[in-house]
């Protein structure tokens, strides 16, 4: 189901190659208020930069997206030709171009092809309602091999969304796109607040390999046409609509990582016991994020050694002779030394399993933390050794 007063259009631009749809529309009947997340990375993508200063307003009407190419790198071309895309949709939209964001996805450091882009916009405009939820989650995808969509119906209204990423992935907004729409009713501030906090538990608890990307953007829009009473914080309807966005968006965010690239296995990371919840989170991405465990995932060996050294080096305060382990119910350590007996071969047979959890209890406090991550197979650096050709 899509919210009221949304609509999505689809084109191919043979931005990076023809043969699919690469150009996407999202188009509220209204102007939504809005809030947005983007990446920490100090080298942003033009679109990336003309999003963050429009943002600035708290409103959005449509927006324009491209996969195939990351308009990253570019110098003040890459901004023009921003700024150029904006120009011309907004005009065949009859909007604002304050009102319109613009995102792109795909290779660093090649210009946009703007003669098959622009060219490509006045359909896209003129589509408005003819393609689905679906249909934009595929126009949007690079090295994805699914679309990625998630919907909540809540009381009276819609929350629905879609992501791409599937490499290049890392929490602080990691090659990663999200879209969420509303027909609610909500008041800006709280929907700003209660937005971010969504992100943190969701997009920005997950890795697939540690690289924060240049284009990272998460941006949602509430157009208020489901004509709901205003939502507020403090009230019941407020914690429903933040547990439907937060099921949304983690929903959406556990999608990235099953897609991860070349990914075999789909891991829940779990740090409890910490000093503190800060120091639950630096132990789990490290964990997380180490190469070495992440293979030893994908070959399924039980190599706890390998997790209580990433917990280690990760900057948490740690002592070793209060560290415990588990995979899944099976447990391999306790007191900082392996608990002997069956734990090797029964902790072997569930790391075989598609999806498993890893669970270390630090035993200093009540700090816990949860990131969500994958493996680390040769088809990863196949995919990636290949990324441009």
């Amino acid at each position: 189901m899509t919210p009221k007063g949304f609509q999505f259009s689809t084109v191919e631009a043979a931005i990076k190659k023809p043969g699919r749809k690469d150009l996407a529309l999202i188009w509220s009947d209204v102007p939504a208020i809005a809030s947005a997340v983007f990446t920490t990375n100090a080298v942003k993508a033009a679109p990336v930069l003309l999003s963050q200063e429009r943002m600035r307003g708290g409103r959005c009407q449509a927006l324009v997206v491209n996969s195939g190419n990351a308009n990253a790198c570019t110098g003040a071309k890459g901004m023009a030709d921003a700024r150029e895309t904006s120009r011309i949709l907004a005009l065949e939209l009859g909007i604002e171009e304050q009102l319109l964001q613009v995102s792109s996805t795909g290779v660093i450091g090649v210009p946009l092809p703007m003669d098959r882009l622009t060219a490509a916009l006045p359909a896209l405009a003129a589509g408005r309602g003819d393609a689905t939820l679906d249909d934009l989650a595929a126009a949007i995808m690079t090295t994805d091999t699914f679309p990625k969509t998630a919907v909540r119906n809540g009381p009276g209204y819609i929350i629905a969304g879609t992501s791409k990423g599937a490499g290049m992935i890392m929490p602080n907004m990691a090659t990663m796109l999200a879209y969420i729409m509303t027909d609610a009713a909500v008041d800006p501030g709280f929907l700003n607040s209660c937005f971010r906090a969504a992100v943190d538990r969701s997009f920005n608890a997950i890795t697939i390999d540690g690289d924060t990307s240049t284009n990272d953007t998460c941006l949602m829009m509430a157009n208020g046409v489901a004509g709901n009473p205003v939502i507020t914080g403090g009230t019941p309807e407020a914690e429903e609509f933040v547990r439907l966005l937060e099921g949304v968006l983690l929903d959406l965010a556990k999608l990235i990582v099953k897609d991860g690239e070349g990914a075999t296995k789909f891991v829940e990371i779990r740090i409890t016991g910490a000093a503190d919840d800060a120091d639950a989170k630096r132990a789990a991405l490290a964990v997380a994020n180490s190469s070495l465990v992440k293979t030893a995932f994908f070959g399924q060996d039980a190599n706890w050694g390998r997790i209580f050294a990433a917990v280690g080096y990760s900057g948490a305060r740690v002592n070793p002779d209060l560290l415990s382990l588990w995979f899944d119910e099976v447990q391999m350590a306790k007191n900082g030394l392996f608990a002997g007996g069956d734990a090797e071969a029964r902790g072997t047979e569930a790391l075989r399993r598609k999806e498993f959890a890893v669970t270390v209890e630090m035993g200093l406090g009540t700090g816990c933390a949860t990131v969500f991550t994958c493996d680390l197979s040769h088809e990863y650096v196949s995919i990636n050794a290949d990324y441009r050709t």
